[in-house]
């Protein structure tokens, strides 16, 4: 029977990238899909917290700890300067809710490169490891993102390549489609994390710069999409999806016909 769809075509990486979007919207309603799924919500709300810490580093601050609770929240804790300035703050506080969408679609332009699959999911591997070492506090983040990263490990030594590509789109589509399922958290001015109240993400930004925290979570919405977006035109571009033109041996002669004769 002929596929309805012709392989390395752009239909096939678009089908490519709708079922791994189905699989993450439909895993937790499969049978004992709850628990299935329970290991990809830790890690993006590993995703999420190492984005807090890493914005952190980045700013020249000190990334104390993470924290990962069994009900899937996070708290990423980080020394700042007392004369920090208002900005630094606001950028720490983004960095969270921006992580996943940046991982999600640095993963998803990885997809479209053969020669990234491996090692991108490598990379992965030694980040979750790495950061258990240092930053992870916590027994659920202590149980659960090494048997992650072990699995993680295993496709990326043992799997064929079009799985190792497709490992590689579920966790890019995972990641940035975790933004949904934060969705009320971005919108709430504050939140309770194991029993403490505290302002959520957009409260602190709102916090520190002024303006509602709706507005807040809109341009973070807004930022999130554009960043998935244009890794999702990039994976599917039609003319870097097309085989190039075979290259005939140099002492092959090749012929034109002019159509106009």
């Amino acid at each position: 029977m002929q596929s309805l769809v012709k392989p390395g075509s752009q239909g096939e990486a678009v089908g490519r990238l709708l079922l791994a979007g189905l699989v993450v919207v439909m895993l937790p309603a499969l049978p004992f899909g709850t628990y299935l799924s329970y290991p990809f919500a830790i890690l993006t709300t590993w995703f999420h917290e190492m984005g807090h810490g890493l914005t952190a580093l980045m700013l020249g601050q000190r990334f104390e700890q993470l924290m990962i609770f069994a009900n899937g929240s996070g708290v990423a804790q980080s020394q700042v300067d007392a004369d920090a300035s208002p900005f630094l703050l606001a950028a720490i506080a983004a960095g969270g809710p921006l992580a996943p969408s940046v991982v999600g679609a640095l993963l998803i332009l990885a997809s479209a490169h053969p020669r990234l699959w491996r090692p991108a999911l490598w990379l992965t591997v030694a980040a979750i490891f790495a950061s258990v070492i240092i930053w992870v506090r916590s027994v659920v983040g202590y149980s659960v993102l090494p048997l992650v990263a072990a699995l993680l490990a295993l496709i990326a030594w043992r799997a064929k390549p079009a799985f190792a590509r497709f490992t590689l789109q579920f966790l890019g589509v995972l990641a940035a489609m975790s933004m949904l399922r934060d969705a009320n958290y971005l919108l709430t001015e504050r939140a309770e994390i194991e029993g403490q109240a505290m302002l959520s993400d957009t409260g602190q930004i709102a916090a520190v710069l002024g303006l509602p925290h709706w507005l807040w979570a809109g341009v973070i919405v807004i930022l999130s999409g554009l960043m998935v977006g244009a890794a999702l035109k990039y994976a599917l571009a039609e003319h870097r999806l097309r085989p190039p033109p075979r290259k005939l041996p140099a002492n092959v002669l090749q012929f034109k016909r002019d159509p106009r004769r």
